[in-house]
């Protein structure tokens, strides 16, 4: 665990693993970084726009709540992010199957967890 942290901020180190893969591969995974990190980033914005600008919602603290949650969600995707990253660099010098994920999943869930909850609040200032 430790030595995986250590590719997060020293990649030179990644070098003296293996065989240098193909720089297409390299730069794809690293086109694949930038997208999580604009996920996070677009994530914590929304939670930042929630906590400024949306009114108080009928149930107490929920737009805080959600402000929170936004923002826990996107250092996540952005912490999730690099380690992705790190892991799928050393498997292609390696020459090991790419690093399995289910966090796509779980993001996935978690939003449709939140939108949904989203929903009840609104029908619930509604009715």
């Amino acid at each position: 665990m430790l030595g995986d942290l250590t590719l997060w901020f020293d990649p030179e180190k990644s070098s003296t693993v293996g065989t240098t893969p193909d720089y297409r591969f390299s730069l794809a995974n690293e086109r694949t970084f930038l997208a999580w990190i604009r996920t996070g980033l677009a994530l914590i914005a929304g939670g930042l726009a929630c906590a400024q600008f949306l009114p108080p919602l009928p149930i107490e603290h929920l737009r805080e709540i959600i402000s929170i949650m936004l923002l826990l969600l996107g250092g996540l995707v952005a912490l999730r992010a690099v380690d992705h990253w790190a892991r799928t660099e050393r498997a292609m010098r390696l020459g090991v199957d790419l690093p399995r994920s289910r966090f796509p999943a779980v993001l996935a869930l978690v939003v449709a967890v939140g939108a949904a909850a989203l929903i009840v609040a609104v029908l619930v200032q509604i009715f």
